[in-house]
């Protein structure tokens, strides 16, 4: 008969699939925690962004924007008035804060 040795044997299957689940518990946690990160950092950019747009704001206007909803309909959209972590900006005698 002909003897066909070319498979792999059952052991050999758990053994990559118990370094597969090694890895996979090792990556994981690891990028929950880089989703914040990246958050906290286009929450800075975008506090950045509207800090140029409420100086913009002053520069054409001569008034100190007072509260966000100044730059709305002409130097910021409805959407960067809130932060990707949902913070909410403000302005204070022309300072964009969270």
């Amino acid at each position: 008969m002909l003897n066909n040795n070319r498979g792999f044997t059952l052991i050999e299957m758990l053994i990559v699939l118990m370094i597969i689940t090694v890895l996979i518990i090792l990556i994981v946690p690891n990028l929950s925690g880089r989703s914040a990160d990246v958050n906290d950092k286009g929450c800075e950019a975008l506090v950045a962004l509207v800090q140029s747009q409420a100086d913009a704001y002053f520069i054409e206007s001569g008034l100190t924007a007072t509260d966000i909803s100044t730059l709305v309909p002409n130097y910021i959209t409805d959407k960067q008035t809130t932060c990707p972590n949902g913070n909410e900006l403000s302005i204070t005698n022309g300072k964009v804060s969270l």
